[in-house]
């Protein structure tokens, strides 16, 4: 059985090397929509996949990058110094922070918050089947478990700032995820 859990967050970013001029030499923002797929081989004892409740820790995640600024870790250093000096909301991440790369870096920690989140009602062998990110209206980028094969990166490659972190309700399920 296949559930799906919608989010939403507000961002800005520069998506470098991209063939638009717009998009590689410009600050700008999308209104973002992340679908989250979730599998089981058996319903839990509410005849559930999962309670949505139980996101909670993905939807703290994916509210990290609301009303932030999403840093490409490859940006110039004096890039990076003028965005943390004027922005108190900044995700530095591995990947250039286009649909594909949140797309992939989402479903990279999300498959690792899920695998790490405690079983408790009889829920079944819980996978992230996919993560879409619409970036646009017309337009998304999805990725499956079998892309992340594609990732280059580790979770100590996603950085927060502490004006995110300061917002978390507890550190305690990253500092978890880090130690794995």
């Amino acid at each position: 059985m296949l559930i799906r859990k919608q989010f939403k967050f507000e961002g800005a970013h520069i998506v470098r090397n991209c063939s638009s001029q717009r998009c590689r030499e410009n600050i700008h923002g999308h209104s973002y929509i992340v679908e989250v797929f979730i599998t089981s081989d058996k319903l839990d004892d509410g005849y559930m996949v999962m309670d949505f409740c139980r996101l909670d820790k993905v939807k703290e995640f994916i509210e990290s990058f609301d009303h932030s600024y999403s840093l490409w870790q490859k940006e110039p250093p004096d890039l990076k110094t003028f965005v943390y000096r004027y922005n108190r909301r900044v995700a530095e991440i591995p990947v250039s922070p286009s649909a594909e790369g949140y797309a992939l870096l989402f479903t990279y920690v999300i498959d690792k918050i899920l695998r790490h989140t405690e079983r408790v009602n009889g829920e079944g062998n819980i996978q992230l089947h996919a993560v879409r990110v619409h970036e646009t209206a017309t337009g998304y980028a999805e990725a499956f478990q079998e892309d992340l094969k594609l990732a280059r990166f580790r979770l100590k490659d996603i950085h927060f700032s502490e004006g995110i972190v300061a917002e978390w309700k507890s550190t305690d399920w990253w500092d978890k995820l880090l130690e794995v």
